[in-house]
């Protein structure tokens, strides 16, 4: 069986309006993209890892980390521009059999979780897939509970049914079900057999807004401390014992 040659894209647009030029703010020193491009190389699972943007000041980026750049043109860059377009336009110009969508405002995501995603995908022999986190929480829906009943005692979060949001740290497609939704139907993100993944809480913080950075930024200092545990009052050790 040939092997399929897997893709991941990692769109990089210039023009981002709540947080400007936010894949170049600095995290511990290093531009917010660098921690995907790493986690995308670590997880050893690409065949190449592309850099796509409308500005070509990311090919330096792409130079410095190693990794290749794709020029997407300027229409494609606006904030009013459509994923399933971009993602057409560069499955046009970049072969592969499956092309992955590397979210660089998840920088917390590792590469063990984008291989295990990636693998996920062929193994369930998928075309679309994204990825979501699941939460216990109650949820309203239009002024109307999702997954709790307003009659009775207040149910307690470990009694509900989870709900899914999506997380879009990782996306991906199988081109070539990609290309023929598009074709005849003008959209393709949920084309041929659709799944989802669940990730972990860090992919969950998505970097779109001034908080959501200082949030990243918080997160991954935490992480990054060797003496990262958890501590207690020692009220509570007597008890940890159990």
């Amino acid at each position: 069986m040939k092997k399929q040659k897997i893709c991941a894209m990692i769109p990089a647009r210039a023009g981002s309006t709540r947080l400007k030029m936010k894949n170049l703010a600095l995290i511990d020193g290093k531009p917010l993209i660098s921690y995907v491009i790493n986690a995308v190389k670590q997880s050893g699972i690409f065949d190449n890892i592309v850099i796509n943007s409308e500005n070509i000041i990311f090919k330096s980026i792409a130079d410095r980390y190693g990794v290749e750049f794709y020029k997407r043109p300027e229409y494609l860059g606006s904030s009013t521009t459509k994923s399933d377009d971009v993602v057409l336009n560069f499955v046009q110009n970049y072969t592969s059999d499956i092309v992955v969508w590397a979210n660089p405002i998840s920088p917390l995501q590792t590469g063990e979780e984008i291989r295990n995603v990636v693998q996920y995908f062929q193994k369930e022999n998928l075309d679309s897939l994204i990825t979501l986190i699941d939460e216990q929480v109650h949820c309203i829906y239009k002024g109307n509970p999702v997954n709790f009943d307003q009659a009775g005692k207040f149910a307690q979060t470990q009694e509900l049914e989870s709900v899914q949001q999506f997380v879009y740290s990782i996306m991906m497609w199988r081109v070539e079900t990609f290309v023929d939704a598009m074709n005849r139907q003008g959209h393709a993100f949920f084309s041929g057999k659709v799944g989802y993944y669940p990730v972990s809480k860090w992919s969950s913080i998505i970097v779109k807004t001034d908080q959501d950075f200082k949030l990243a930024s918080y997160a991954l200092k935490a992480i990054m401390k060797e003496d990262s545990c958890i501590e207690y009052d020692d009220l509570a050790k007597p008890y940890l014992k159990y």
